[in-house]
């Protein structure tokens, strides 16, 4: 007679958390129960609250990472930090990242205050960025827009002024639209340059008192300038970031980099899938990590569709257009066949949109604050 063997699922786990005081615990529910409701979307557990009680059951595994999730939440509640569905989904990817920061220190990381509003990192990736600004001489932060990289940098480079750790702050965009042949446009020479530059400033005006922009621009403590107006100089004691650096030259990546003086930091930011170049150029932040990997203080930090800290749509649509180049990239590759010869039934010549084109080096995929 043969025997049937019953397979039982795991049992399912019950674990109780308990709130210590009655005002966390409604800063932990959220209005109507908003983050609540975000914490049972996120797992499968069931989720009770009853009184200053939360009551976790399900597999052992995920009970584990709701309750250090609660206890996480906890410890931000208790510090004041304003807490979002948004802020409970960037906790979940943290707790199932690599690494021993804990969501709580990575949200309650301080750079810049000014006016009530606190400026910290939102993700793992973005509190690495910033510890990297403070431990290297030049970083690159390379990543898709809505990520933080522009916005944090700047955040860094005021508060070292306050801390009076450098003397004054550059900031530099290629003006690529124009060519930088600024002269082809209407207006002054201010006129000229301010769309390009616009960005920065509005950067600046949520960071420092607004009345105090025009006096410390005036007196050259913040310069905000094209890149073209970088070369020849040296500068020292300086806070330097060149904002979307994708759209420099080798050759104009390599003038910007040689003018870092004694006691200067730099910041590169850019986003290699958003380059602007006119013809075809190479981009000089597609190239750089290749010449510049093995020299020591200097970092390059990726950011991802996963550090997206604008509207939760701008992340899908940067994961849709990166699945979209990827098979746009193989299907050119199947065209060419084997060797990169014609295919069968194609055409030897080969149009622009066939060119080969600059590998981007490191490219992992994929601001509230700006790039």
């Amino acid at each position: 007679m043969s025997e049937t063997t019953h397979t039982h699922p795991p049992r399912d786990t019950q674990v109780k958390v308990v709130v210590p005081d009655e005002h966390t615990m409604v800063s932990l529910l959220g209005s109507g129960d908003e983050l609540l409701r975000a914490l049972e979307r996120a797992f499968d557990s069931d989720i009770h609250v009853r009184g200053n009680e939360f009551t976790i059951s399900g597999s052992p595994e995920e009970t584990a990472v709701v309750v250090r999730l609660v206890e996480e939440l906890i410890e931000l509640a208790k510090s004041g930090t304003h807490v979002t569905p948004d802020t409970i989904e960037r906790m979940v990817h943290m707790l199932g990242s690599p690494g021993a920061e804990r969501p709580a220190e990575v949200l309650t990381t301080n750079i810049l205050s000014n006016r009530g509003k606190t400026i910290r990192p939102k993700t793992l990736n973005q509190k690495r960025y910033v510890d990297t600004i403070d431990r290297r001489t030049v970083v690159f932060g390379i990543g898709p827009a809505g990520t933080g990289k522009t916005y944090l940098a700047m955040a860094k480079a005021v508060k070292a002024l306050q801390d009076k750790e450098i003397n004054r702050i550059i900031l530099t965009r290629p003006a690529v639209e124009a060519g930088e042949r600024l002269g082809f446009l209407p207006g002054s020479l201010y006129d000229k340059i301010d769309p390009y530059l616009r960005p920065l400033y509005d950067a600046l005006h949520d960071m420092l008192d607004p009345d105090s922009i025009p006096k410390l621009m005036a007196a050259g403590t913040i310069e905000v300038a094209p890149l073209a107006y970088m070369r020849g100089r040296t500068l020292n004691d300086s806070f330097i970031i060149l904002d979307e650096a994708q759209n420099t030259s080798p050759e104009q990546m390599k003038m910007f980099l040689t003018r870092l003086g004694f006691g200067s930091k730099i910041v590169v930011t850019g986003d290699v899938t958003q380059v602007d170049l006119p013809g075809g150029q190479t981009s000089g932040l597609r190239t750089i990590e290749n010449i510049l990997s093995d020299i020591d203080d200097i970092a390059f930090c990726r950011l991802s569709s996963d550090d997206v800290v604008r509207h939760k749509l701008v992340g899908k649509i940067v994961d849709a257009y990166g699945r979209y180049d990827a098979a746009q990239d193989a299907s050119r590759g199947e065209r060419r066949g084997p060797g990169g010869g014609r295919s069968r039934g194609g055409s030897e010549r080969r149009g622009p949109a066939d060119a080969p084109t600059e590998p981007e080096t490191g490219r992992t995929g994929p601001e509230e604050q700006a790039d």
